[in-house]
């Protein structure tokens, strides 16, 4: 009885056979940038996104046609699959790069000492500043964070933990409705509200507040809904074993275990109104002036004093504009602050899983 056995070919077997190499990617690339670059040139109409967007193309063609010669047509799809979702990537950066870049740019030449200490009482023309915009914005959205998240909190707490029924499908419907509000209905809701209670022609920071903490709600229920359903069940399963009141297992272990998560969802839900200007324009109205009592008279915030700046141009213009730049560039650097922030006290206050 023979038995056959089998003989592998001759000459050496690698694990790289039959496989691009990984330098293949980057001079691929090059190659197709340099060939996209050589084409614009050629008929003198160069600009960088078109030149991107063609050597990206090239890039799928050449990659794919040889991986498929080379590596055989299943690892050619898997190549191509992989480029489309790089490049899907790297083209949903394009804005917010581009974004970052102008604001940087064109904020920076206001960006000095006088912008942050004075404001825009009796200033014409060239100089002032925004502290009474960044002062207000600080008051209003302060206000509005401490108004939205004990409410979004407790709602959502109980949509989860307690909620069944009616009651709670109303509520469910009632989020999904204000997740959908428009942002200058906020305001005019705060500013009707406001003209009840202290008469017609009141505006204050105190409004202001309002007009976001309707636009925070439905955004603070429903991350934090989210976040609270995927607590696992056997945490809560297991305070019940040993007989912890339900009220003080939530305390103590559900929502530590998705303290990360909640924060997060905090500050989005700020990053969210922040940058609001409809509705502070009619609840909070506007003023050149520092004003600290969010309860007594106008108050300027950042995304109004932008708008302004834009809208009521003096001469030179060109100061109003730099002036608007700068307020836009405070902004992002607000926001950026608050989530690295969020992101520190969460990491600081998480759950630890390892031992």
């Amino acid at each position: 009885m023979s038995t056959s056995v089998a003989t592998r070919p001759p000459g050496p077997v690698t694990l790289t056979a039959g496989r691009l190499p990984r330098w293949s990617t980057g001079l691929l690339l090059a190659v197709c940038l340099v060939a996209s670059l050589s084409l614009f040139a050629a008929f003198g109409s160069l600009g960088l996104i078109r030149v991107l967007l063609v050597a990206v193309l090239l890039y799928v063609v050449v990659s794919t046609a040889l991986s498929a010669a080379v590596e055989g047509s299943r690892k050619a799809k898997d190549r191509l699959a992989t480029t489309l979702v790089t490049s899907a990537f790297g083209l949903a950066l394009l804005p917010l790069i581009s974004l970052v870049v102008s604001v940087v740019g064109r904020g920076a030449d206001r960006f000095d000492g006088t912008f942050f200490t004075y404001s825009m009482r009796s200033v014409v023309g060239e100089g002032g500043g925004a502290v009474h915009a960044i002062t207000g914005t600080l008051w209003v959205t302060g206000i509005a964070t401490l108004i939205s998240v004990p409410i979004g909190l407790l709602a959502a707490i109980y949509l989860v933990e307690y909620g069944r029924g009616r009651l709670a499908r109303s509520i469910t419907f009632f989020v999904d409705v204000m997740t959908g509000i428009p942002s200058i209905v906020a305001g005019l809701f705060a500013y009707a509200l406001f003209v009840i209670f202290f008469g017609p022609g009141t505006k204050s920071g105190l409004a202001g507040a309002v007009a976001l903490s309707v636009l925070m709600i439905p955004v603070v229920v429903r991350s934090v809904e989210e976040l609270l359903k995927i607590v696992p069940n056997e945490l809560r399963e297991a305070a019940f074993a040993l007989g912890v009141p339900k009220w003080l297992t939530i305390t103590k272990v559900v929502l530590p275990t998705a303290l990360a998560g909640i924060v997060t969802g905090v500050m989005l839900a700020i990053a969210r109104v922040i940058g609001e200007t409809a509705p502070l324009l009619v609840a909070s109205g506007f003023t050149q002036s520092l004003n600290n009592s969010p309860l007594d008279g106008p108050m300027m915030t950042l995304p109004v004093f932008v708008y302004r700046s834009y809208v009521d141009q003096g001469n030179p213009a060109s100061a109003y504009v730099d002036r608007a730049w700068a307020g836009a560039l405070t902004l992002v650097i607000i926001v950026m602050v608050l989530n690295l922030a969020g992101r520190l006290i969460a990491a600081r206050f998480a759950p630890k899983t390892g031992r």
